[in-house]
């Protein structure tokens, strides 16, 4: 098939600033790549460092590049917004829209799948004559949704991360035949690695007990709630938590006042806590393998939860919440908490895992076995399956 992806418009594909979505575009491109399957046309934003990807030399993957950041690109994203006053997303991601569209609409595609803007299927649909897929990592499809009918009959396959976001789409229609589950996938090479950081290096003890947290710092993904049990636990010195992340994907945002709000709450526990700050992606595995235990506190309805795969892959026993599509993910080999009191429930959940060690070393090699569940080639795999 020749097939044409829109990305969200956000971050650039190949994924040389990070970005989830586009890290999983990267994954089942490079799975094309290898197989032959498609002649695949991605539309991304521009940035410079994507000149020197590898994944341009391709024969079957093709990247067209649509400037948004430039000055001529600036200044005619302001007489875009001049111009179109109703867009379904803000100004910068409905330019980079109408550019791809204008591309597209040249060309001939026997499907065009649209990476988590589902706004963009309506429009598209009026233009093109061609099947459109929708791929959904996030609850941006249900009967709450704006123009959400509109949304999903113009849609001919509507691919899910979960069966969480699964059932989301199918309030849109009780009938729904056309939503599949395929679930996310990681590289799991960096993994088996044997991790090249001491705990010294760090600032922590060979002995001492070791809480890992890896995401973004907001209020979503529970780390507030996660350093409030660790002051439920202070008599206890050998627990420690690493803190791996900042309020956004890259090193640029600094500190907010969220940020300055955990790090007042941590005042009483003085050197157990350590904050990284933002640590690239590809060293995210060498930090979990000096851990025990990986927490994912997530306190709102989380889509699917890469960072509970990446915890298991590193062989971690799992401490997560029963919020969205990660049950799904960990479902017999991690403790999950109710949010319910969830301070309370995480601080009784850390202790009986420091407690019982032969307990973390079951769970430990039950997080290795499902974490090959969830590798970079059976995702590409069950995408392309489901696409057919």
């Amino acid at each position: 098939m020749k097939i044409a992806i829109l990305t969200s418009g956000i971050m650039p594909a190949p994924a040389v600033q990070g970005g989830a979505v586009e890290t999983l575009i990267d994954h089942y491109l490079e799975y094309n790549d290898k197989h032959k399957l498609h002649d695949i046309t991605v539309f991304s934003i521009y940035h410079p460092a994507v000149k020197k990807q590898q994944a341009l030399l391709s024969d079957v993957n093709h990247y067209q590049h649509i400037d948004t950041s430039s000055l001529i690109a600036k200044a005619r994203k302001r007489i875009h917004s001049l111009v179109h006053k109703n867009t379904y997303y803000h100004n910068s991601i409905d330019f980079y829209f109408q550019q791809s569209l204008n591309i597209i609409k040249k060309r001939h595609f026997d499907c065009i799948i649209i990476e988590n803007r589902p706004g963009f299927a309506p429009q598209l649909h009026e233009t093109v004559s061609t099947k459109i897929v929708l791929h959904l990592h996030n609850d941006f499809l249900n009967n709450q949704t704006k123009e959400y009918k509109t949304i999903y009959d113009s849609a001919t396959r509507i691919i899910t991360v979960s069966d969480y976001i699964n059932e989301r789409v199918q309030t849109c229609c009780p009938h729904d035949e056309k939503t599949i589950t395929v679930y996310n996938g990681i590289d799991l090479t960096p993994y088996s690695v044997v991790t090249s950081l001491s705990r010294e290096s760090l600032g922590f003890q060979e002995d001492d007990f070791i809480l890992a947290f890896s995401g973004r710092l907001i209020l979503e993904k529970g780390i507030l709630e996660l350093i409030e049990a660790m002051n439920c636990l202070r008599d206890l010195p050998r627990i420690k938590l690493l803190v791996m992340g900042s309020s956004f994907y890259d090193n640029t945002s600094g500190e907010n006042p969220f940020i300055m709000e955990l790090k007042s709450k941590t005042q009483k526990l003085g050197n157990r806590i350590k904050f990284t700050g933002y640590i690239d992606h590809k060293m995210i595995p060498q930090y979990l393998k000096l851990s025990d235990v990986a927490v994912i506190p997530s306190t709102w309805e989380e889509p699917f939860g890469l960072t509970v795969v990446e915890g298991m892959a590193a062989g971690l026993p799992v401490i997560t919440t029963n919020s969205g599509g990660i049950p799904e993910i960990c479902d017999g080999v991690a403790t999950i908490v109710n949010r319910d009191d969830i301070v309370n429930n995480l601080a009784a959940a850390i202790l009986d895992l420091y407690e019982y060690p032969e307990k973390r070393a079951a769970m430990s090699e039950a997080s290795l076995e499902r974490s090959k569940l969830f590798d970079k080639e059976t995702y590409a795999k069950n995408f392309f399956e489901a696409l057919e």
